[in-house]
């Protein structure tokens, strides 16, 4: 299960969501899928209850949503927004 940092602040929106990384004074702009698979980080959903609800909210297939998400959870992981948690 991944967390967000504790050093990042994110404001949500129609077109997405923007996330304020206080502690490396970085600012990410996320499209609307970018936000939908953010806000359910926080709200603490697993990388699988993720792909499922992208499944369902966008109508794609379990390959797409699985290779997205997890290329997306990869690159938040290495700028150090997200981390591996319980």
């Amino acid at each position: 299960m991944y967390r967000v940092s504790k050093m990042v602040r994110t404001t949500l929106g129609q077109d997405g969501a923007v996330v304020l990384d206080i502690q490396r004074g970085r600012v990410l702009r996320l499209n609307v899928t970018g936000s939908f698979i953010f806000e359910r980080l926080q709200r603490g959903d697993t990388e699988s209850q993720i792909i499922d609800a992208i499944m369902q909210h966008f109508c794609v297939s379990h390959d797409v949503a699985q290779v997205d998400v997890g290329e997306f959870l990869k690159s938040l992981k290495q700028a150090g927004i997200i981390h591996n948690g319980n």
